[in-house]
């Protein structure tokens, strides 16, 4: 665990350079079979499959009344494996997920309801890269169907009207961003859902007909995101890639510009520990400034001015009690 905070900077450092990767055209004949859903060995998490990765940050009483549909971040970075998706088969890059992603965002819900998590054949990073991004043929969609594939088998064999949150980071929040807009947007579905938590990517107002962004701590039924940016830092992609997003306030939880760094609730660190009252947040057309955080080894964070690695990790407890809020509103209003 100790190592995971050195591999967040290393994939922002990753992300924010000229990069090198292995130019090969897509082949869909060479990806491992889709994920078969039915099989609990293709589920990350599942009420049946309760990791150790996320057992400690659960209440002792798990009789949830909602569910949460989480689905992981690109994880598939290193450069010189030349796939355009993940296997979900390599037990070493699904043990990698378990570590990373479910121990340090997933669990961040652990106290709102049963999580349901799959592995998916995600696309490699270098798709968000040119010139690769051209050679990278239908990997997106690959991935994206198997998302959805393990949320129809979720709806079909688990869900049974119960409540649902969507919950999910980067290229994660980008299927969900989907997801929603096929299966909740307007739709009977949307009556089950208590929020979406979709940061790391950009979301305009426009994107849905139905679905707003939450502007309170209390509401349901809606979204919110965010992107994570050292404070006074702009991004050289501002324009493109964030300007115009929906900005939420995962301290308030509103769209006040600035929040102090007394009612922010914590950050889960590489440790395990909560540090609270450690960073105030700013809201800046599109992206969220955030202090330095004030925790063990926060030097490193003031060399790197991107901190989207960390959309979660950095409002743990806060979104961890905003969840639990939000579900017991819902079951309220429900009742």
């Amino acid at each position: 665990m100790k190592k995971y905070l050195y591999l967040c900077f290393v994939v922002i450092l990753f992300a924010s350079c000229k990069t090198s990767y292995v130019s090969k055209s897509f082949n869909e004949a060479e990806l491992s079979a889709a994920p078969n859903y039915s099989k609990i060995e293709y589920w990350a998490v599942h009420p049946s499959k309760i990791t150790s990765q996320l057992k400690e940050f659960m209440p002792s009483d798990t009789a949830f009344a909602a569910d949460v549909f989480f689905v992981y971040p690109t994880l598939l970075i290193d450069k010189k494996n030349d796939a355009w998706n993940a296997d979900v088969n390599d037990s070493i890059f699904n043990n990698e997920i378990l570590d990373k992603s479910i121990h340090f965002q997933a669990s961040a819900w652990a106290g709102a309801g049963r999580i349901f998590s799959p592995f998916y054949r995600q696309s490699h990073y270098r798709i968000y890269v040119e010139p690769y991004t051209k050679q990278s043929g239908s990997s997106y969609e690959i991935a994206y169907n198997d998302v959805k594939n393990a949320f129809e088998y979720y709806l079909k064999y688990y869900n049974k009207g119960r409540p649902i949150i969507i919950a999910a980071h980067s290229q994660g929040s980008a299927h969900c961003k989907r997801l929603l807009k096929e299966y909740f947007d307007g739709k009977p579905l949307q009556k089950q859902l208590i929020a979406a938590y979709i940061p790391g990517i950009k979301v305009v107002d426009s994107e849905f007909q139905n679905l707003k962004p939450m502007t309170n701590a209390y509401e349901i039924g809606g979204y919110v995101s965010w992107n994570s940016f050292r404070k006074n830092k702009y991004p050289k992609s501002f324009e493109k890639w964030f300007k115009g997003g929906v900005t939420s306030n995962p301290i308030s939880w509103n769209h006040q510009n600035y929040t102090d760094i007394k009612d922010h609730k914590g950050v889960l660190y590489t440790n395990n520990k909560i540090y609270e009252q450690s960073l105030s947040v700013e809201v800046k057309d599109g992206i969220l400034w955030v202090s330095v955080p004030k925790i063990p080894k926060r030097i490193f964070l003031r060399l790197i001015k991107n901190y989207h690695f960390a959309d979660i990790n950095l409002f743990w407890k806060d979104i961890s009690i905003n969840a639990q809020n939000r579900v017991d509103i819902y079951l309220k209003n429900s009742n």
